[in-house]
């Protein structure tokens, strides 16, 4: 089956973390690659800290695609190719029950990571497969993929009163 977490809402990522532990805690195994991300988050110290539990993530620092030169965006892109073919090595091998792609949809958008190689897995999974996705704004062969779809929406967040993220809540 196939997973959407998307929208401008917080919650998307956890969501897709909270599926993570479920399904690591019923004894399947889980490959997790994190886009557009570096910076340390607590969920994903534990998890990465299970055994059932393969995590993958940038290692370029944490800005935002906007602010890289063309040399960190290439830099960005490569780690995000790379991760994202192991983690189908992982997913086609039989070595994984569920993949998670945390905030492919972004990395799609900005050009990031390419279309073509998402649009393999999410249109041919190898059999048994549980593909969850995040991001905002799913393109189209997402959305028409997609087995569940849950849209994020921002109603309040305390960060337009100038809250700054807070370590354990939004990271």
């Amino acid at each position: 089956m196939i997973h959407l977490y998307h929208g401008d809402g917080k919650g998307k990522t956890t969501a897709a973390m909270g599926l993570a532990l479920r399904a690591a805690g019923s004894g399947l195994n889980v490959v997790i690659v994190q886009f557009l991300k570096g910076r340390e988050s607590g969920e994903i110290e534990l998890l990465d800290a299970m055994p059932d539990v393969t995590v993958l993530r940038g290692k370029n620092g944490c800005k935002f695609s906007a602010q890289m030169d063309p040399g960190e965006r290439r830099a960005a892109t490569a780690i995000h190719e790379e991760n994202l073919q192991e983690a189908l090595a992982l997913a086609y091998s039989g070595a994984c029950d569920m993949l998670i792609l945390d905030e492919a949809l972004g990395a799609l958008s900005t050009g990031l990571l390419g279309v073509e190689t998402v649009r393999g897995i999410v249109t041919n999974p190898p059999p048994g497969l549980e593909l969850v996705l995040t991001g905002r704004k799913p393109p189209a062969f997402i959305t028409d993929a997609a087995d569940y779809i849950t849209e994020m929406r921002c109603i309040r967040h305390p960060y337009t009163k100038g809250v700054a993220a807070r370590r354990g809540i939004e990271w």
